[in-house]
C-alpha cells in the first residue's frame, strides 16, 4: 500500500469499497501510469506531425501544380517587390556541378538526382518528385566558373530516414530554420533571367538597408520543363538579423 495511504488512513476509508484491497489499488496505479504514457505518446506524435508540416500537400500552395507534396512556409510580411518567408528545417538530397553556366551544371546535376529518386539507391526505393527544385549559387561575375548545388526536397515520408545514395556525389543537405527574402517571376530559369531577377532583388534590399547573406543566393523553380504557361520561379536571399519589410522607393 502506498506511503500516502499509510500516513493518512482516512483516504483509504474514502475510497470506494471495491478499491480497498491492495490489488485494486495497484490496478488503479497501473492505470494512471498507462494514461500518462498514452498522453506522452500523443505529445510526441503531435511534435512529429508539426516537424513534417512544412513538407505538405501541394493543394496548400498555388505554386505546386505538378507534384503531390511541396515545401510550405509562413508568410512574415510582403511588399509590392518582395516577400519575407519563414521556412522550417527540412532535408534535401543534393549534388554539385561546376560550370561557367548554370544551365550546363544543373542539367548534369539533375540526371544524378533523378537516378537517385527513381531507384538508384541502396534500398532500391522510388521516391516521388516534389517541388520546388533549388539551386544554390555563389555570387560571382558571369565570366567566372562556379560550383552550383542542385537539391530536391525529400517527401515527408523520407524526411527522417531517406534511402542511402549509391553515388558518392549525391548527399543529403539539412536546410536550417530560416527567413528568406523572395522575389517571384515567370518564364524559364535561364542564367540571364536568374541574374536579372537576383540583381533586382538585391537592389531593392539594399535600398531599404536590409541585411542578407551576401555570398550566395538560391534560384528556385516549381515547374517541369514540359509546363509552358503560368510558370513560377523565385530568387531567395537568406535574411541576416531582423527582416525588413519596407517598400523600396521608386
Amino acid at each position: 500500500m502506498s506511503s500516502k495511504l499509510l500516513k493518512f488512513p482516512h483516504l483509504l476509508e474514502e475510497l470506494p469499497p471495491q478499491w480497498n484491497s491492495r490489488a485494486d489499488l495497484k490496478r488503479l496505479t497501473d492505470f494512471n501510469f498507462s494514461a500518462m504514457a498514452c498522453l506522452w505518446a500523443l505529445v510526441v506524435l503531435v511534435l512529429m506531425v508539426t516537424a513534417e508540416a512544412y513538407v505538405g500537400n501541394s493543394s496548400e500552395s498555388s505554386f505546386c501544380t505538378e507534384t503531390k507534396e511541396c515545401l510550405l512556409y509562413d508568410l512574415v510580411c510582403k511588399t509590392d517587390e518582395y516577400e519575407v518567408r519563414h521556412y522550417s528545417p527540412t532535408k534535401w538530397v543534393s549534388t554539385d556541378e561546376e560550370s561557367f553556366f548554370m544551365e550546363a551544371a544543373t542539367t548534369k546535376a539533375f540526371r544524378k538526382l533523378y537516378k537517385y529518386i527513381t531507384g538508384t539507391n541502396e534500398q532500391g526505393v522510388k521516391i516521388d518528385m516534389t517541388a520546388p527544385v533549388v539551386v544554390k549559387m555563389k555570387e560571382k561575375p558571369y565570366w567566372q566558373s562556379s560550383v552550383y548545388t542542385l537539391s530536391f526536397l525529400l517527401p515527408s515520408a523520407y524526411q527522417e530516414s531517406p534511402p542511402t545514395p549509391t553515388n558518392s556525389e549525391v548527399y543529403f543537405t539539412d536546410m536550417p530554420d530560416m527567413n528568406v527574402y523572395v522575389r517571384s517571376y515567370g518564364g524559364y530559369m535561364f542564367s540571364m533571367i536568374v541574374n536579372h531577377n537576383s540583381g533586382l532583388l538585391k537592389k531593392d534590399l539594399d535600398q531599404v538597408q536590409a541585411s542578407y547573406e551576401q555570398d550566395f543566393h538560391y534560384a528556385v523553380g516549381y515547374n517541369s520543363p514540359m509546363k509552358f504557361l503560368n510558370r513560377h520561379n523565385e530568387i531567395w536571399y537568406q535574411v541576416v538579423g531582423e527582416p525588413v519589410c519596407t517598400a523600396p522607393q521608386k
